[in-house]
């Protein structure tokens, strides 16, 4: 993966939620970097994400769906930075049960123009259900205990990404390798540069 800008939104975290939970960042006492920003931002999330499939049209979505979507990443930010701190957070758990309780988009199989099978959505995209999808698998994730148990947050100084930790002894620093353990590499360097320059 390239080393992501200041806006590029994250799709390596491992989860669909914490994907969603990637495109705010900061950590305390920082100003926060919002990367679902437009509607415009949010059908990139959506597509990125695989939410729903490409050629979906998303032309419905507008900024009522980027409140709502705004709103949930705020909730489940909430929720997911409880659960890796070892807090509880039972009232926003209610609100994150009540996004799960809508019926995600159905997928379906179909033949393309070059006559492989493609998936796409049985209708059109609705708001709620895929909001739905995301909360479901938020749901799935805290429920899961070995899962649960890999959730990580990033070691980079200026990272709060928490991402699912999948690595062969379950030591991974930071929520890329390419990302922020290349700005780690590089400040450690010139650390090094200019302690040796003195």
């Amino acid at each position: 993966m390239a080393a992501a800008t200041a806006y590029a939104l994250r799709f390596d975290s491992g989860r669909l939620c914490l994907d969603l939970v990637a495109t705010v960042d900061g950590r305390r006492g920082e100003e926060p970097v919002d990367r679902l920003d437009t509607p415009e931002r949010l059908r990139a999330w959506l597509l990125g994400a695989g939410i729903v499939p490409p050629g979906t049209p998303l032309d419905a979505v507008d900024t009522a769906w980027l409140g709502r979507f705004r709103a949930a990443r705020d909730l489940l930010h909430r929720v997911v930075h409880a659960e890796v701190d070892g807090r509880a957070a039972d009232p926003d758990l209610e609100r994150v049960n009540a996004l799960a309780a809508t019926a995600p988009p159905a997928p379906q199989a179909g033949r393309g123009t070059d006559g492989m099978l493609v998936r796409s959505l049985a209708g059109t995209p609705d708001c709620g259900a895929l909001l739905g999808q995301v909360a479901r698998d938020a749901v799935d994730l805290l429920t899961d205990a070995v899962a649960r148990g890999r959730l990580r947050r990033c070691a980079g100084e200026h990272c709060s990404m928490v991402y699912l930790d999948t690595s062969r002894g379950r030591r991974r620093r930071w929520c890329s390798s390419e990302v922020c353990g290349n700005r780690e590499r590089v400040a450690r360097h010139r650390r090094r540069a200019g302690a040796a320059a003195e």
